[in-house]
């Protein structure tokens, strides 16, 4: 990798840049979003081959090459429907070696670059006629202490990694971590609180998990939420994380609220009510937060299963998603309304629609002192994706209203190369506030450091009502 690397290619804003990059490259990562297994850092199991490490679980590569034809089967993706899949690791990367130009000019592309040349010093070039020599190399480095998840964890420099389960999830992998001086309130490997399947009345098999909770009624239902918070808090958790197909919010009142869940319990839930019950829940959730302290993340405008095939033969999670628009002004003023300028609320707000960071997003966390903006996420954490954000929501919302940057990955390795790629984009951008004589160079390092370290660990982390922070 080239030392200047994203940063602006004109030459006195570089050197500004690289001065910048400086106050913030070595700092600590605080990973607050992300998907990684916590049984991988319970267990402490070495990695079982290069392909199941960085292939098979990326579904940012796997969709890509499956929108060539590639079906995700060869490349390892578990199937549900008992399609045959391929278990030979090397055949695998092989696969993904060969058609290695499909990546070209992607963030899947260079953070995977990166993670082969920094993670494991790979000394060549990936391509169909190196795959054999990748593949071995990695492979080896494996095969030592040195790679295992704990000792990369410690590379890394990962001060906190939030993984993020079910209300349901017995966290066990996190009582073994709390157990071992890894996890709990102020550990190193903490939960978050994930209650889309319980709310979701559309996801199949609602009411079986509610039945799993202990709930035959709507009182009991919330009774059983707020214990598993409680759970999730003594497993570390200061945040919970919110995937709704919108933003909307609406407060019912208890009578409506009881009587739309026992319809929906009978299996007799009417056009409209899983919108309308997923929209009251936000607020319902709100609430628990004001109680509890967990700070709210809410992630919507995901079209999940756009591709139905894909979902029915892989299921879940494995690259079959679309963006779709969103709304929030409107959709949010409800829990707003209620919560938007109470001193124990704070909600984190994301959006796969670009389109309304300008509109939307930055006059919100520039209006409501408890909105803070997510970092583009998904589909927008490109190098491109996180320059627009920038020029798009801090002429409105400052810095110091947006909450640091989240990698959102399944893909471990990859952790340390998107934070990099992230403080690299936002030394760029402070770097021209700066030659413009826009910001003066002692505040532009101040604040790169705050964007990649401070922020984060600020706004994740969990206020109590006697305003005592853990």
């Amino acid at each position: 990798m080239h030392e200047d690397q994203l940063l602006p290619a004109e030459p006195g804003i570089r050197a500004i840049a690289r001065e910048l990059y400086r106050h913030a490259k070595d700092l600590p990562l605080i990973s607050p979003h992300g998907h990684v297994d916590p049984a991988l850092l319970a267990d402490d199991r070495p990695f079982p081959d290069p392909a199941r490490l960085i292939v098979v679980p990326d579904h940012y590569i796997t969709r890509m090459l499956a929108s060539q034809g590639i079906a995700p089967a060869a490349l390892g993706v578990p199937s549900l429907d008992g399609t045959p899949v391929q278990t030979d690791g090397r055949a695998i990367w092989r696969l993904l070696a060969a058609n290695w130009h499909l990546l070209r000019g992607t963030p899947s592309r260079l953070w995977t670059e990166r993670v082969l040349t920094e993670v494991f010093e790979v000394p060549v070039e990936l391509g169909p006629r190196t795959a054999d020599e990748v593949y071995d190399a990695i492979a080896a480095r494996l095969a030592g202490p040195g790679f295992r998840p704990r000792a990369l964890f410690e590379r890394f420099n990962i001060e906190v990694l939030a993984t993020t389960e079910s209300p349901l999830a017995d966290l066990g992998a996190h009582a073994k971590l709390a157990a071992d001086g890894w996890g709990g309130p102020g550990g190193r490997v903490i939960t978050t609180f994930r209650p889309d399947d319980l709310v979701d009345l559309d996801w199949p098999g609602w009411a079986e998990r509610v039945a799993q909770l202990g709930a035959g009624t709507y009182a009991q239902f919330l009774d059983r939420l707020r214990e598993r918070r409680r759970a999730f808090i003594a497993a570390g958790a200061t945040s919970s994380d919110h995937g709704h197909p919108s933003a909307a919010t609406l407060a019912l009142d208890a009578a409506e609220a009881a009587a739309l869940f026992d319809r929906a319990l009978r299996g007799r839930a009417e056009p409209g009510d899983a919108e309308r019950f997923r929209a009251h829940m936000l607020v319902e959730f709100a609430r628990m937060s004001v109680e509890d302290g967990l700070v709210m993340q809410l992630h919507p405008g995901a079209v999940r299963n756009h591709n139905a095939a894909l979902h029915a033969r892989h299921g879940r999670d494995v690259g079959g998603d679309i963006p779709g628009p969103t709304e929030y002004v409107r959709a949010l003023k409800p829990l707003l309304d209620e919560f938007g300028t109470d001193p124990r609320f704070r909600i984190v707000l994301y959006t796969l629609d670009e389109t309304t960071f300008t509109r939307e997003l930055a006059p919100l966390a520039g209006g409501y002192p408890a909105v803070f903006l997510g970092a583009p996420w998904w589909f927008l954490d490109s190098p491109e994706g996180l320059r627009r954000f920038r020029e798009a929501v801090t002429e409105t919302a400052g810095f110091y209203n947006t909450a640091g940057f989240v990698d959102d990955t399944r893909a471990f390795c990859s952790i340390p190369v998107r934070h990099d790629v992230a403080r690299r984009v936002d030394a760029g951008f402070l770097a021209r506030l700066v030659a413009e004589h826009r910001l003066p160079l002692d505040e532009a390092a101040e604040t790169i450091a705050d964007l990649a370290y401070h922020l984060p660990k600020r706004v994740y982390q969990r206020t109590v009502h006697n305003g005592v922070t853990t």
